[in-house]
């Protein structure tokens, strides 16, 4: 999700086409949405198989022992991260974290929680990781939220290329283009993301008698709502986000595309700064999936190819 220090963004965020929509992968242990405690029982320890896994060795000895990820993530950002009809979590991220799993020997466990609480859950240990198409921002990694220090930050390891796209109700426009071509309307928006963060420059430039109007929300989906009961005259998310939306919502004939995107920037698996082994460690794993094969097809399912990365770097956004 970007633009706070908690957010999915504050110079870019972006989130690329995407298709379908597929329950994730059985390694997976998931939480119901909106449910902040872990789901299903302590695992008492890596099995003697686990401990087989190419890299687990890399990892820090207490998640050995545990032999769980515990991943934060605002799980309503399809095609990223959401809930299918069925009502299991599928997405881009929980199909990278079952095949990071295998690579480390231990289950990524998803916690639903909104998008800008999550580096404050990652600060207060709730979580291992914070996983949930968070742009990787120079902000984020010194602890700055709106030009303040407000904690120590986070390390990212980056894995995806997205940007912030906006979108209209279909066939009405009203000439909307360009960021600029906002002023004098009404944007909905996910609080604590990059498309709020443009939006607010955004409003600050805009002459006088042509306020921009900014509704926040708390994930995409009640702003996605809000635009497609006619409460605003346009929306902004990640780029991949915004595709699928405009694919998916109301069989296509919600929403449009308008204009390009903007800030592309990679998105980060946020960890803690005093916890390098675990960074390292999932920085290992993203670079071996990406070389076998299976990160690739994971963007290919969901139809994000374009976002994909040759190498995953750490603390790699600006």
């Amino acid at each position: 999700m970007t633009a706070s220090t908690t957010c999915r963004t504050t110079t870019a965020r972006s989130r690329m086409a995407a298709v379908g929509a597929i329950a994730v992968a059985g390694t997976l242990l998931l939480t119901a949405c909106g449910d902040q405690t872990k789901s299903g029982s302590d695992t008492g320890g890596a099995s003697s198989s686990a401990a087989k896994a190419p890299l687990f060795d890399k990892l820090p000895k207490e998640i050995q022992s545990k032999g769980v990820v515990k991943v934060g993530s605002d799980i309503a950002y399809a095609p990223v991260e959401f809930k299918d009809k069925n009502g299991a979590i599928a997405g881009i991220d929980p199909d990278i974290a079952a095949a990071l799993g295998k690579q480390l020997g231990v289950t990524f466990e998803f916690e639903n929680a909104t998008f800008d609480t999550l580096v404050t859950g990652l600060r207060a240990k709730r979580y291992d990781i914070a996983m949930s198409a968070m742009t990787d921002t120079k902000d984020r990694q010194d602890g700055v939220e709106d030009g303040k220090k407000v904690g120590e930050g986070v390390d990212f390891v980056d894995y995806f290329t997205a940007g912030v796209s906006i979108y209209t109700p279909k066939g009405k426009d009203q000439g909307i283009k360009t960021w600029t071509d906002l002023c004098g309307k009404k944007i909905v928006v996910q609080r604590g993301s990059v498309s709020e963060d443009l939006a607010k420059k955004q409003a600050n430039e805009c002459p006088a008698g042509k306020k921009l109007t900014i509704e926040s929300f708390d994930n995409d989906q009640q702003a996605q709502t809000r635009l497609r009961g006619g409460g605003a005259d346009a929306g902004s998310s990640d780029s991949p986000i915004a595709a699928y939306a405009v694919k998916t919502s109301g069989g296509g004939n919600d929403f449009q595309l308008v204009g390009e995107p903007v800030e592309a920037a990679p998105y980060g698996i946020a960890v803690s700064k005093d916890n390098k082994q675990l960074s390292g460690a999932i920085q290992t794993a993203m670079n071996a999936i990406i070389k076998n094969g299976e990160y690739a097809k994971v963007l290919a399912k969901w139809g994000a190819d374009s976002g994909a990365v040759t190498e995953a770097t750490l603390n790699g956004g600006s």
